[in-house]
């Protein structure tokens, strides 16, 4: 059975590109939000194994859906995302207890691949 995956992101052409992408890498999209309430609700009720969550959304950001991820009953592996470079957050992103962080223009099968394998 394929791990599942859901895509976090207030973009909708970005989402349809990460779902070919998290396709192609053998995840099995089963949920696409785009902002950080429907993720949690998402995650919750869906359980993916991967949330690819933005770190800019409209509502609550991605550093503010981690926080909330860690109180609820679920396990994901989570990795961010952003146009913006991981400096540019300091020491958030380390701080936030994601897998990893890729930036969107690098976002690639590889990139995802290896933020996953760090774990």
């Amino acid at each position: 059975m394929a791990p599942t995956a859901v895509v976090v992101d207030d973009h909708a052409d970005f989402r349809a590109h990460a779902v070919q992408l998290l396709d192609a890498a053998g995840y099995e999209v089963v949920g696409s939000c785009p902002d950080g309430r429907s993720a949690l609700a998402a995650i919750v009720t869906l359980r993916p194994d991967l949330v690819l969550l933005d770190v800019q959304l409209p509502d609550i950001d991605g550093f503010g859906v981690m926080a909330q991820v860690e109180e609820l009953d679920a396990d994901p592996t989570i990795v961010l995302i952003s146009t913006r470079e991981e400096a540019d957050y300091g020491s958030r992103v380390v701080r936030s207890g994601a897998a990893g962080f890729i930036t969107k223009a690098e976002l690639s099968v590889q990139s995802l691949s290896r933020a996953v394998a760090r774990l």
